[in-house]
C-alpha cells in the first residue's frame, strides 16, 4: 500500500488543522492506519490509530480530547483533525498502515511521506 500524507502548514497557538492520509494500491490486508509525529532532535511518537476493521480509534495520552481520527466512507482516506494546538505539537507528522493499532514503530509496514505541522504565533 502506497500513503500520501497532506495538509500540514503553519498555525497559531489555539488553532485547527486537518492532515490527510491517502492510500492506494493493496489496501486490503492492512487495515489500521496510524499517525506518527517527529519534533527536531526527537524520536518519533505515535499519535493516533484507527482500525479498518470496528471503527476504534487510539490516541496517545497527550492528544486526547483535541485530536480526531477519522476515515472516509471508502477507507481510502484517513483524516486527522487537530484543535487546540500547542507550540509542542509542532513536528512532521507522518501516516503508516499495519495489520492491527499499535503505538510499536516496528510492526507499521509502509510510510507515507511527511508533513510539516508548525504551530506558533
Amino acid at each position: 500500500v502506497q500513503l500520501q500524507a497532506s495538509g500540514g502548514g503553519l498555525v497559531q497557538p489555539g488553532g485547527s488543522l486537518r492532515l490527510s492520509c491517502a492510500a492506494s494500491g493493496h489496501t486490503r490486508d492492512l487495515t489500521a492506519i496510524a499517525w506518527f509525529r517527529q519534533a527536531p532532535g526527537k524520536e518519533r511518537e505515535w499519535v493516533s490509530c484507527i482500525s479498518d476493521s470496528d471503527g476504534r480509534a487510539f490516541y496517545e495520552d497527550s492528544v486526547k480530547g483535541r485530536f480526531t481520527i477519522s476515515q472516509n466512507n471508502a477507507k481510502t482516506t484517513t483524516y486527522l483533525q487537530m484543535n487546540s494546538l500547542k507550540p509542542e505539537d509542532t513536528a512532521v507528522y507522518s501516516c503508516a498502515a499495519a495489520y492491527y493499532c499499535s503505538n510499536l514503530t516496528r510492526i507499521y509496514r509502509s510510510w507515507g511521506q511527511g508533513t510539516q505541522v508548525t504551530v506558533s504565533s
